[in-house]
């Protein structure tokens, strides 16, 4: 009988090839997304209770810093699997230790967004660290090619840890704040400067749109389900009312229009290496707002039941809506698109009609508004057919 063999135990790292036929997302990056669920979930919570309290600066503050980390923490997995999956066992476990991280992340949510306490989300982001920066190691160890870039993610993902752990000291608000945005510029110029001691970046197109796609499927599923939460919640506590049904009706539309607005062309939304590290970073800004839509339908459903504070109910409804076309723009603009084309221009208006009806109308009706422009949106790129290749944004 054949001893064991511990061959796949010895196993090295790889690069992807960029050009590669049918590459699509593997069965562990779902799981590894699956995870993202329940932070991106805990955050929406969070911001939810903070505008129902009122505390709306501090909801939005916590709720921007949290929500960057978790961006963050997926995108780095993200893009280092698109260029370095070798799905062997070493990959799979410092998966599973950036799974962990990613959860032990999650628990703290609440307490960092609503009491300043960051010590746990400081620690399950250092976990998710230690499992990229072992797979960074084991770049640089296999192949020599690569190894300047590698070493270089290596010695700026330590060096920002450090500083986010001793970050734990400041203790004033504002220090906290200025230091949180000297740091998360600091996070985002790592891969600028890393990708530098290489010529071309080494992450598969066609992979990374579908990641991303996946992403916004998890953030659209996010903001149905803290929806659904709201409207069950309040349909419990008082009957089906108009204003109720408004909110109900209108998030499902909202959500689906905003589905359709971003996956209408999706060929367009494949990076390029000339633009793929602003096609990234812009998409934080789309990827926020989808999740604080969520939150903003859970307080609507709450305040037409409850008869709280309306305006707020109706701005966390409008800002976030607003947020997701402007976070388009940006997409479009940093690829290539023009402010004046057809695509793009009517996604401003669409924002500004949005954030005025929050100004000025009841949440039910600021829900059916914002549904309403989303829909037009979607329907102006149903028939606006007259395009060319140049048009496509």
């Amino acid at each position: 009988m054949p001893m064991p063999s511990t061959r796949a135990l010895r196993s090295r790292a790889v690069v992807r090839d960029a050009d590669e036929e049918h590459r699509a997302s593997t069965p562990l990056e779902l799981f590894f997304d699956l995870t993202y669920v329940v932070a991106v979930g805990r955050a929406a919570a969070s911001l939810h209770h903070q505008l129902g309290e009122g505390h709306i600066r501090l909801g939005i503050i916590g709720f921007c810093s949290i929500f960057f980390a978790v961006w963050w923490g997926w995108m780095n997995y993200t893009w280092f699997a698109s260029a370095h999956d070798s799905d062997d066992v070493a990959h799979r476990l410092l998966t599973f230790v950036q799974i962990t991280g990613v959860l032990v992340f999650a628990a703290g949510v609440t307490s960092a967004a609503e009491d300043g306490d960051f010590l746990v989300v400081v620690i399950g982001f250092a976990i998710m660290r230690v499992g990229l920066i072992l797979s960074w190691l084991r770049v640089a160890r296999d192949e020599p090619g690569m190894r300047a870039r590698a070493l270089r993610y290596v010695g700026g993902l330590t060096v920002l840890q450090l500083l986010w752990i001793t970050r734990l000291a400041v203790h004033s608000e504002h220090a906290g704040l200025a230091t949180f945005v000297v740091l998360a510029l600091g996070e985002m110029a790592i891969p600028v400067w890393a990708e530098r001691a290489g010529s071309i970046p080494p992450f598969h197109a066609e992979h990374i749109e579908e990641r991303y796609g996946l992403f916004t499927i998890i953030l659209l599923g996010e903001s149905i389900l803290s929806a659904t939460a709201g409207v069950q919640a309040s349909f419990d506590a008082g009957g089906l009312t108009a204003p109720l049904a408004a909110v109900g009706f209108g998030g499902l539309v909202l959500a689906f229009a905003s589905w359709w607005l971003y996956f209408d062309h999706p060929g367009h939304l494949a990076p390029t290496p000339d633009v793929a590290f602003r096609w990234g970073y812009a998409h934080v800004v789309l990827f926020a707002a989808l999740a604080g839509m969520g939150a903003g339908l859970h307080l609507a459903a709450e305040t037409v039941t409850d008869h709280g504070p309306s305006r707020t109910a109706s701005l966390a409804i409008a800002v976030p809506a607003a947020g997701f076309l402007l976070g388009l723009v940006v997409v479009m603009l940093v690829t290539g698109a023009a402010v004046v084309d057809r695509k793009v221009w009517p996604k401003v208006a669409g924002a500004s009609a949005m954030v005025l009806a929050g100004l000025v109308t009841p949440v039910a009706v600021t829900v059916l508004a914002c549904a309403a422009v989303m829909t037009g949106l979607a329907t102006w790129m149903v028939f606006d057919t007259a395009q060319g290749p140049s048009d496509m944004a």
